[in-house]
C-alpha cells in the first residue's frame, strides 16, 4: 500500500466516485458502487482480484441451491403425511449442510494458503528436523488480497443465515458481490451481516448535502487521530521495540501504552472514514468500537472493540459450540456429577476456548497471535471463575462496587491487562515479548527515561502535539459515555461556531500533522487481516 493512502482516497478516489455516483439514474447506482469496489480492490491487490471473484461467486451459488433446497422441501412437505415429516426435513437438512460444509472449505482454503501456508509449513520443518527428519518443505510466502479475513468472515455469515433461513439467498450476483466487496468494509471491517447493511446498500439514495457533510465531518475526524496521533507516536513505538535491549523498563511500558494507544487510534479512525463513506451514500455501517479503555473488566472491554467480530464469534462460533451435542452432553453429565455452576462454567470455557483460538489466529499467522488468543481466553475464563467470589468478598468489606474510585480501580487494572496484551500483539516473536516485559519488570528507572525520551526520534513538540489530541480525543470519548450526541449537539450551535470547531480540526491535521522525513506513515494496521 502506497504512503498516504488515506489522503489518496479521500482526496482524489471518493471525489471522483460521488460525482460519477450523483449523476447517473437510481438503478445503476449500485452498478457503480461495485465497479468502485472492484477498482478499489485492483488498485491495492492487482490480480488477486480474481480471489474474491471466485469466492463471491461460489457463495452466490451455494446460497441459491440452498434455497432452492428450502423450497425442494417445502413443497415435499405439503406433499407429506405427517409421519413422514420428519425424514424430509432431515434429508433437505443434510444435503443443505452438505453445501454449507463445502463452500466454507473452498473458502476457508484460499484463506489458508494465503495466510497460514507459510506459518504451518514452518512448523512441519520444525517437527521434520526435532525427529531428524532429513527433508524440510519449501516455505511459500504468498501476497494476500487485501481484507481477506473479513470478507470470508462475510462470505460465512451469510451462507449460515441462509442455511438456518434467517435471510432469503438473493438471486442477484451482483448484488452479493458488492456485499462482499463493498469498498469502504473490505479493508478493515466492519464486518457486517447480510441481513444489516442489504437495504440501504442497494437503495441508490442520492446524495444530499447534509449526508455529504456529515459524512466528510466524519472522515476528517479519523484523519485527526492518524496523523496528529498515529504517524506521530509510532517512531517512538517502533524504535521502542526493535531496539528494546538498549531501553530501560520504563521507556518500554510507555512504548506499550503508546503502541495500544496507536492500535486504537489507527482501527478506530480508519471506522471513521468508512463509517464516514457510507452516511455520504446514505448506507448504514454499524459502529466498531464503544469507548473501550473505560471498561472495567476484560470481557467487557472486548463487547467494546472491534464490536462486529467480537458478534460474530459469539454468533457463529460461541453459541454453535456451546449448543453442540457433544458439549450439550458433556455438560449434563458434569452437572448431575458437581452442579449447574461447575457444567455451566465448563460449557462456556469449551466455546471461549473455541472463540479466542480462532480469534488469534484470526489476527495474524504467528505464536505472539496465538498467545494474544490464549492470554485473553484465560483472563476471561478466571473473570467468570472468580466473580461469585468477588461479590461476596466486597459484600463482606462493605465495598460498594458503584463507587467512582472502585470502578476507576477496576479501569486502570483492565487498561494494564490489555497493555499486557498488545505488547504480545505488537512483538515480533514470543522470546521479544517476554523480554520486553521482564525488561519493564526489573529495568525500571526514572533516570535512564529522563535520557532515553529524546533518542525515540520524538522531540517536545511531538510530544505536546500528540497529548493534546489525546485530550480531545478523550474529552469527546467522555461526552459519548454519558450518552451525549456530539455531533447532534454542535448542530444545534451557531454556524459561525460551528464551522470555526471544523476548520480549526482541518488546519490542525494540515499544520500539526506528522508528515516529512522521519515520520513513515503507517499503513492501516487491520488492513493486513
Amino acid at each position: 500500500m502506497n504512503s498516504y493512502f488515506h489522503l489518496k482516497y479521500i482526496f482524489i478516489f471518493l471525489p471522483v466516485l460521488i460525482i460519477i455516483y450523483n449523476f447517473i439514474p437510481k438503478k445503476i447506482k449500485p452498478l457503480v458502487l461495485l465497479i468502485a469496489s472492484f477498482i478499489f480492490f485492483y488498485i491495492i491487490s492487482g490480480k488477486l482480484i480474481i480471489f474474491i471473484i471466485l469466492s463471491s461467486l461460489s457463495i452466490y451459488l451455494a446460497g441459491l441451491l440452498m434455497d432452492k433446497k428450502n423450497k425442494e422441501r417445502d413443497r415435499k412437505l405439503s406433499e407429506t403425511t405427517k409421519e413422514y415429516k420428519k425424514d424430509v426435513k432431515e434429508k433437505y437438512k443434510s444435503q443443505k449442510k452438505l453445501i454449507l460444509v463445502l463452500t466454507i472449505i473452498f473458502n476457508v482454503i484460499f484463506l489458508f494458503i494465503f495466510k497460514y501456508l507459510g506459518f504451518f509449513t514452518t512448523i512441519i520443518n520444525d517437527l521434520l528436523s526435532l525427529f531428524k527428519v532429513n527433508y524440510s518443505f519449501r516455505i511459500i510466502k504468498l501476497l494476500a488480497p487485501i481484507g481477506i479475513s473479513f470478507y470470508t468472515l462475510e462470505a460465512i455469515s451469510y451462507l449460515v443465515d441462509v442455511y438456518n433461513e434467517k435471510v432469503e439467498a438473493s438471486k442477484n450476483i451482483l448484488k452479493v458481490m458488492l456485499y462482499l466487496t463493498f469498498f469502504p468494509t473490505i479493508m478493515e471491517g466492519p464486518i457486517v451481516k447480510f441481513n444489516d447493511i442489504k437495504d440501504s446498500l442497494y437503495n441508490g439514495s442520492k446524495i444530499t448535502y447534509h449526508n455529504f457533510c456529515s459524512g466528510y465531518k466524519r472522515i476528517i475526524f479519523g484523519l485527526f487521530k492518524k496523523y496528529l496521533i498515529v504517524d506521530r507516536l509510532n517512531v517512538f513505538v517502533k524504535l521502542a521495540f526493535d531496539n528494546y535491549l538498549n531501553y530501560s523498563g520504563l521507556t518500554l511500558a510507555i512504548g506499550v501504552i503508546f503502541y495500544t494507544i496507536l492500535l486504537y487510534m489507527d482501527f478506530s479512525g480508519t471506522m471513521d472514514i468508512v463509517i464516514g463513506t457510507g452516511e455520504i451514500f446514505d448506507i448504514k455501517i454499524p459502529e466498531n468500537f464503544r469507548q473501550p479503555f473505560f471498561s472495567k473488566n476484560i470481557s467487557e472491554f472486548w463487547s467494546r472493540w472491534h464490536i462486529s467480530l467480537g458478534l460474530w464469534f459469539k454468533n457463529y462460533i460461541f453459541y454453535p459450540v456451546s449448543l453442540s451435542k457433544g458439549v450439550k452432553k458433556l455438560s449434563s453429565n458434569i452437572k448431575k456429577k458437581f452442579g449447574n455452576r461447575v457444567s455451566s462454567l465448563l460449557m462456556g470455557a469449551i466455546a471461549l476456548f473455541a472463540v479466542w483460538s480462532l480469534n488469534g489466529l484470526w489476527h495474524g499467522a504467528g505464536f505472539t497471535f496465538i498467545f494474544f488468543g490464549y492470554y485473553h481466553f484465560t483472563l476471561i475464563l478466571l473473570g467468570n471463575i472468580f466473580e461469585p467470589y468477588i461479590v461476596k468478598i466486597c459484600q463482606k468489606l462493605r465495598v460498594n462496587r458503584e463507587n467512582k474510585i472502585y470502578k476507576f480501580l477496576q479501569i486502570i487494572k483492565t487498561c494494564c491487562l490489555v497493555f499486557i496484551g498488545e505488547l504480545f500483539f505488537r512483538a515480533d516473536t514470543l522470546n521479544t515479548g517476554f523480554g520486553i516485559l521482564k525488561r519493564i519488570i526489573t529495568k525500571f528507572s526514572f533516570r535512564s527515561f529522563s535520557l532515553e525520551i529524546f533518542t525515540l526520534g520524538l522531540d517536545i513538540k511531538d510530544f505536546i502535539v500528540a497529548f493534546l489530541a489525546l485530550v480531545v480525543i478523550f474529552i469527546i470519548s467522555i461526552l459519548k459515555e454519558k450518552k451525549i450526541n456530539i455531533r447532534e449537539s454542535l448542530n444545534k450551535k451557531n454556524i459561525v461556531l460551528r464551522w470555526a470547531l471544523y476548520y480549526a480540526l482541518i488546519l490542525a491535521i494540515i499544520v500539526f500533522g506528522a508528515y516529512g522525513a522521519g515520520y513513515a506513515p503507517l499503513d492501516p494496521i487491520y488492513a493486513d487481516f
